[in-house]
């Protein structure tokens, strides 16, 4: 009898988290290892569509308006009552919000094993969210750091390091596959870009948090287009600060030249058509989208922070540059324009490190391996696989093969 899982997502609108727990809760569904269900705190989002189509069956959601109201108490009871009903073998959450929720709802409902993540270093949580979290990581029989920067972060904030486990995010290569696939002028079009002799510099970041600094990007823009005229900016993203960036934009002068796309179902046509690839971020985990680029063998310049190091080898597959410089942001831009020969070149290097460190199929034996070792060591997981064994055995007919 296979175990079963349970991962809890925060909600279905596009995001890093969010697109990362589904693609490894379907992969692993594939696989037949576990018997995988999903559950969320809110059912809202583009992401369903996708959900729903892998075939979860039910998708049991509880909705919070708080952590400190009744609702919260009522929500945590429903989980609880849901995981001893489903005889849930295991719990993975993947994010801030679904650890605070999910991990003591587990605990309560006396789920063999509880695992949350972390995917962010600083600049994201206040004091009092860090307390919190640190006390659920200590419910939790492992915390999966995404990089090992987060791993290094979480050690520094009290967590023990034998509870962490690295598991870099997995990239889908279907996803995002290489320029030569694509009809530049057809992309082009369908991304509602402008068609002729134009160099694109891309960021793919949702327009939802600070902490991506598009301020810092728009302000390399600016010296970026000074030097190469025929430079152009794409921000691929939705969220509430767009707004305000297009007001700086114009502030800056490059109102017909820095283009709003929103959120980007095309993301490979978008890369296929983009010379340069930047992320600015102040404070990051591990970036999915530094992946994408370098899956579609597009150079990078980010900002040296979070798990970025480890992913882009500077002067190799693009470069590093400190946290809001953007002078030196456009300097490296501008060189990469100036040079496309060096680009192609580190963009082949980069598709090469994700082929072979950053798969999907990678992090799938990875976090399966892991399920593996804490269901093995958990006394209370063997008096579950007993059970529903036995469960089959008592139902099954008289000469019938016990599984």
């Amino acid at each position: 009898m296979r175990h079963k899982i349970l991962h809890l997502i925060g909600s279905f609108h596009e995001g890093g988290s969010e697109r990362q727990a589904i693609q490894l809760a379907r992969l692993s569904r594939e696989t037949g290892h576990f018997e995988v269900k999903l559950a969320c705190l809110d059912a809202n989002g583009v992401l369903r569509v996708e959900a729903d189509e892998i075939n979860f069956g039910e998708i049991p959601e509880f909705p919070l308006t708080s952590f400190y109201d009744r609702n919260a108490l009522r929500q945590a009871r429903r989980f609880a009552r849901f995981l001893r009903e489903r005889e849930i073998s295991l719990v993975h959450t993947h994010d801030f919000y679904t650890n605070v929720f999910g991990i003591p709802a587990a605990a309560f409902a006396r789920v063999p094993v509880r695992i949350a993540s972390r995917r962010e270093t600083t600049g994201w949580r206040t004091g009092a969210q860090k307390f919190i979290e640190r006390c659920v990581y200590g419910l939790s029989d492992s915390v999966i750091a995404n990089a090992d920067a987060v791993r290094t972060q979480l050690i520094s904030e009290g967590v023990s390091g034998e509870r962490i486990v690295t598991i870099y995010n997995g990239l889908d290569l279907e996803r995002v596959r290489l320029p030569e696939e694509f009809n530049p002028a057809a992309a082009l079009r369908e991304l509602g870009l402008p068609e002729g002799d134009h160099q694109l510099v891309t960021i793919v970041a949702n327009l939802r948090h600070q902490v991506k600094n598009h301020a810092m990007f728009l302000r390399s823009a600016r010296t970026i287009s000074q030097n190469v005229p025929s430079a152009r900016f794409v921000i691929a993203g939705e969220g509430d600060l767009m707004r305000g960036l297009r007001s700086m934009a114009a502030d800056l002068g490059l109102s017909e030249k820095v283009f709003f796309i929103g959120r980007c179902k095309s993301i490979g046509e978008l890369l296929s058509v983009s010379n340069v690839c930047v992320l600015s971020s102040t404070a990051e985990g591990f970036s999915n989208s530094i992946l994408e680029y370098m899956a579609a063998a597009r150079p990078v310049v980010s900002t040296d922070v979070g798990g970025a190091r480890e992913a882009v080898v500077d002067g190799q597959t693009g470069y590093l540059v400190r946290s809001d410089d953007d002078d030196a942001m456009a300097h490296r831009v501008t060189y990469l324009l100036s040079q496309p020969a060096l680009a192609r070149e580190m963009g082949k290097r980069g598709r090469q490190i994700v082929e072979q460190k950053f798969s999907c199929k990678r992090q799938l034996e990875r976090t399966q391996q892991l399920y593996d070792r804490l269901l093995s060591q958990s006394p209370s997981s063997h008096r579950q696989a007993q059970k529903n064994r036995a469960r089959v055995s008592i139902g099954a007919e008289p000469g019938a093969t016990r599984q």
